[in-house]
């Protein structure tokens, strides 16, 4: 019996240690979804673009308005830049898997056109941009107050923009408490942005439930 009311008075101040700390989840989960992955690429060599044209008349290329061709994927559905200087960059993916496997799509495909293409290209994801629902309402003039490193500007825009440090984003937070995060360059990063941002307008009562 001494043992039992030991552990549950144990339990009770490691529980409350973590509520202090804010790394308890959130009381209500928040629905995330990643709407555009960006990653660059570099060949280190240059691309005669007018013979990837020939090869693929379906790209777009009107180098008298815009200097990089347009590669344009169905599966993964998205669209690749790629300049004469061997420089690309993909667009619309929608995970760091599938915008690094369609920057190799694109590269297998101006090789099976006759583009010799050396070496390995240098890959790099430069920007996550993410939706998410946290479910309940917010305060945003509170929040704005509160949160730091804020701008809201309610007259000109609804949204609130914070700039979190750690994990290094920028969350676009509207008061009906959706949001867009972007700036993250990894996928778990805008994870952990959105669960600890939640989680401290919850322990600042900045969101409220229905």
């Amino acid at each position: 019996m001494v043992r039992l009311e030991s552990f549950i008075r144990n339990s009770a101040s490691y529980l409350l240690i973590l509520c202090k700390k804010g790394e308890l989840m959130s009381k209500v989960k928040a629905q995330i979804r990643i709407e555009n992955v960006v990653a660059s690429a570099t060949l280190n060599q240059r691309i005669d673009l007018k013979a990837v044209v020939k090869s693929y008349p379906g790209v777009e290329y009107r180098p008298e308005q815009f200097p990089g061709l347009v590669f344009r994927l169905k599966k993964p559905k998205t669209a690749t830049l790629i300049f004469n200087s061997g420089k690309m960059v993909c667009t619309g993916a929608k995970s760091e898997r599938e915008a690094r496997g369609a920057v190799m799509k694109v590269i297998d495909e101006l090789k099976r056109s006759g583009i010799v293409i050396v070496g390995k290209p240098e890959l790099k994801i430069q920007n996550i941009v993410a939706s998410a629902n946290l479910g309940g309402m917010i305060d945003l003039e509170q929040a704005a107050f509160t949160l730091g490193k804020t701008m809201y500007e309610p007259e000109q825009f609804p949204g609130l923009i914070y700039r979190m440090d750690d994990p290094k984003v920028v969350i676009l937070l509207f008061a009906s408490g959706k949001l867009v995060c972007t700036g993250a360059k990894k996928e778990e990063d805008v994870y952990a942005a959105v669960e600890k941002l939640h989680r401290r307008l919850e322990r600042e009562e900045l969101i409220y439930y229905a």
